[in-house]
């Protein structure tokens, strides 16, 4: 018999939460706990930054053709095997990226929320001075792993279900996606960790702020790498981005919608990011 590689204990401090789940209409049907590991960096200054344990394992990336709002960009569906690896918990919050960068260009000010207004270059600078800080090799994540990490096993347009509320997502919810209803439309970020997480134990992988991922863009998953890594041929000068935002419809938090007209110098007040350790290539 194999032995595990990483003992629980070596993944981390165990941490619990609710996830729950939605009908088409947004109602909560189903509540259950959730656990998951994570470590802390201290950043300085009592700043602390989570990662969280990311199992390995495989998916079907993009979405179905059959999905509301579907774009081609988003597929073909293809399956993906990853690596364990850790994911930071939230969004890079204001504190943290001051922390590293010396600096907060985010227009709406508020320590623990995400920083915003920054581009690519400024995202991967971070990954660079935070790996230069704590010995471990940090970058963005790459477009499956950040899709595999959103959906923490659901196979549905949202880890929360078939649709989304703004009890549970901050997005523009004057529109809606299936039959929930219109919400309260916050018009700004809004602190990480505000809303319900997904399996995984990660929160405000939908809205909030827009996610760069390490990949350069592709107009779609052809010939897209199946091991987890990231697509690094093709037009430097774009990179997908993730997630959704604050400021955009319900349907652009899908976990398969992707940003794909967006350069890499490109920075406004919806855009931040989030990092990966990827400790299995690192052995």
């Amino acid at each position: 018999m194999t032995q595990p590689s990483t003992s629980e204990s070596e993944k981390g401090e165990l941490f619990t939460f609710e996830v729950v789940k939605v009908d088409n209409y947004g109602h909560i049907i189903h509540r259950s706990q959730g656990s998951a590991r994570q470590k802390i960096e201290n950043l300085g200054n009592d700043i602390k930054l989570e990662i969280v344990y990311t199992p390995g394992g495989s998916f079907i990336m993009g979405s179905p053709e059959d999905e509301a709002k579907r774009n081609r960009s988003e597929g073909p569906q293809h399956q993906v095997t990853l690596q364990p690896f850790y994911m930071s918990k939230y969004p890079i919050t204001q504190n943290q990226y001051q922390a590293i960068m010396g600096n907060n260009p985010s227009k709406s000010k508020g320590a623990n929320r995400p920083v915003e207004t920054v581009n690519w270059y400024h995202a991967a600078e971070f990954c660079q001075k935070l790996s230069e800080k704590t010995g471990k090799n940090y970058t963005l994540p790459s477009e499956s792993q950040w899709e595999y990490a959103c959906r923490a096993g659901t196979t549905t347009p949202f880890y929360f279900g078939e649709t989304i509320t703004s009890e549970l997502v901050n997005y523009n919810s004057n529109y809606i996606y299936g039959n929930a209803p219109k919400g309260k439309y916050r018009k700004e970020t809004t602190d990480v960790g505000s809303y319900p997480p997904n399996a995984f134990g990660l929160y405000d992988m939908h809205g909030n702020v827009w996610e760069w991922c390490q990949d350069v863009l592709h107009n779609n998953y052809e010939g897209a790498p199946t091991d987890g890594s990231a697509w690094e041929t093709g037009n430097e000068n774009f990179s997908p981005l993730r997630g959704g935002s604050w400021n955009f419809y319900p349907n652009h938090c899908r976990s398969a919608y992707r940003v794909n007209d967006y350069k890499r110098n490109f920075h406004k007040n919806f855009i931040g990011f989030r990092v990966v350790w990827n400790v299995g290539r690192e052995k």
